[in-house]
């Protein structure tokens, strides 16, 4: 009886060795087609404000070059370093064709097929219209290339082992297509897909389990210490905990110069996230951004 209950526990000990060894178990169900669709870079300029790009991809802190990467994330897993997403050939993306920018951005596949680390929001980015995606690689292909450097994670064990992303991705991972409300109004959808979309507002504001990932059930609540080791709010329109109690106008300011209802403005990440996202929106994706938010 005793030599069975060590053989199961070897068995299982082995199999999940070997199950997390294989990095490529994972696959996506949602293979897109871009056979009729044509990247806009004019457009592509506005949707990676939309997404939020140039806020990680620039370290601005210390003269970084744009989209350039070395923008350090301070998490409770180790430093996630920020890549380079010029069109550069050797240093940044020039060599990717859209349908492999495309995998890296909505299923966090490597152009060598390993996992990308999910600090890289793709469980987010996976919500992107596939106009969406095919304008932002047109608007990145148009900028000037920079050759750089930048330096590996730092992370500590087990979370800098990729190929555990395998069963991560198996547990978190959801890439199934954002779903509209036809009960609600246009702009109240286009505020839902920015928030749950691009805008990726909940993987910053919705607190993670002990391996990383989303508690769905508490999606928007905020983080009492996050992912990026900053405390943040929550944005539900909850009256008492949320800005439930913020007017229009209120949020309005806030997207747009990063000011909060009591004068102060935001810092940090979301500082950043102003300054070159939101801050830069259309009126009208604001105004969508604030309806979805008040009336979820």
């Amino acid at each position: 009886m005793l030599f069975g209950r060590y053989f199961l526990f070897l068995t299982v000990f082995v199999g999940l060795i070997v199950y997390l060894a294989l990095p490529y178990m994972w696959t996506s169900s949602q293979e897109r087609s871009f056979e009729t669709i044509k990247g806009d870079p004019e457009r592509g300029k506005y949707v990676i404000r939309v997404a939020g790009c140039v806020a990680c991809h620039t370290d601005s802190k210390n003269g970084g070059k744009f989209l350039a990467g070395g923008y350090k994330m301070q998490t409770p897993f180790g430093v996630f370093i920020t890549p380079n997403i010029t069109p550069d050939k050797t240093s940044g993306i020039g060599g990717w064709d859209l349908k492999t920018f495309s995998k890296a951005l909505t299923q966090g596949i490597s152009p060598e097929g390993s996992h990308y680390f999910p600090s890289f929001p793709y469980n987010a980015y996976s919500k992107m219209t596939t106009q969406d995606v095919a304008d932002l690689k047109a608007y990145l292909d148009s900028v000037t290339p920079v050759k750089t450097q930048v330096v590996d994670h730092d992370l500590t064990f087990p979370f800098n082992q990729r190929r555990g992303l395998t069963l991560w991705k198996w547990l978190y991972f959801d890439e199934s297509p954002l779903k509209g409300n036809s009960n609600k109004s246009e702009a109240w959808n286009r505020g839902a897909y920015i928030v749950n979309g691009p805008g990726h507002c909940g993987e910053c504001h919705t607190p993670r389990t002990l391996f990383g990932g989303l508690e769905t059930s508490n999606h928007l609540s905020g983080v009492s210490k996050s992912f990026a080791r900053e405390k943040i709010p929550n944005i539900t329109n909850a009256p008492e905990t949320g800005i439930g109690k913020w007017s229009e106008s209120d949020l309005s300011f806030l997207l747009q110069v990063g000011m909060k209802p009591d004068g102060d403005f935001v810092s940090g990440s979301m500082g950043l996230y102003v300054r070159e996202g939101t801050g830069m929106l259309t009126p009208a994706d604001r105004k969508a951004i604030i309806t979805y938010l008040l009336d979820n």
